[in-house]
């Protein structure tokens, strides 16, 4: 397939619409699907959409970070930095890639019983596991340990958050639960904790047992990797949660 021809000249069976139609999108390269939000090409050197999208991810690769980690969090500007790339197919780009987020960061109306780490993991992932930065989140819970949602405390930097138990637990009140998870990331990948983050779990189990609200556990998320601290250390037996 030649890309700097028009979309129109290439074979029917070739376009990336009809492809998607008839294959399903993940057969797609990254650039075919990109072609489709573009609609039309007009990029550096006549490119066709497929070939301003091939241009786009070789002008992403130049940052030696793989260009869909890079178009997760990618400005408009950044975008529009991109010879070919103007403001409607940045915003029509950046719209996409919003939808994909939410799309998996939906929580179903029937509840998800949170019984392990893992669930509570795998309801987080999304949100913690590859972020660059610290982010400090909640699991929220009913009384039968049903996930009512989760939410994002704080957000700190490559290495560190910094969050207060009353920002945890105001949080907690106001949507209802009786229940909650504490999580935050370490975008290393190494999830052991630090004397800090031992530090902030018994203060807030502590504030846990003043106000009746249950902490079932403090995990750290990474780069695929997570750490329970109820299972790695013994601050539950010494702050019991009443459960």
């Amino acid at each position: 397939m030649t890309y700097s021809l028009r979309i129109a000249d290439i074979p029917l069976s070739e376009r990336p619409r009809e492809r998607l139609l008839n294959m399903g999108a993940k057969y797609l390269a990254t650039a075919e699907l990109i072609a489709i939000l573009l609609g039309t090409g007009q990029g550096k050197g006549g490119l066709s959409a497929v070939g301003l999208g091939q241009y786009i991810l070789q002008e992403l690769s130049q940052f030696q970070r793989d260009p869909l980690d890079l178009l997760r969090d990618i400005s408009p500007q950044e975008l529009m930095n991109i010879p070919g790339v103007g403001p409607a197919k940045a915003t029509t780009i950046l719209a996409a890639i919003e939808l994909g987020k939410r799309t998996f960061q939906f929580t179903p109306k029937e509840k998800i019983n949170i019984d392990s780490p893992t669930s509570a993991v795998a309801a987080l992932s999304n949100q913690l596991m590859w972020q660059k930065q610290e982010h400090f989140a909640v699991v929220l819970l009913d009384t039968k340990n049903g996930l009512l949602g989760t939410q994002i405390i704080t957000v700190g930097t490559a290495t560190e958050t910094l969050v207060a138990p009353a920002d945890v637990f105001r949080v907690v009140i106001k949507q209802g639960a009786t229940k909650v998870i504490i999580a935050h990331n370490h975008p290393s990948g190494n999830v052991e904790p630090s004397e800090a983050d031992i530090d902030l779990t018994k203060r807030l189990l502590q504030g846990a047992q003043l106000l009746s609200i249950p902490i079932l556990d403090h995990l750290i998320l990474g780069q695929g990797n997570y750490q329970s601290l109820r299972q790695l250390t013994t601050l539950w037996n010494e702050f019991s949660q009443g459960e």
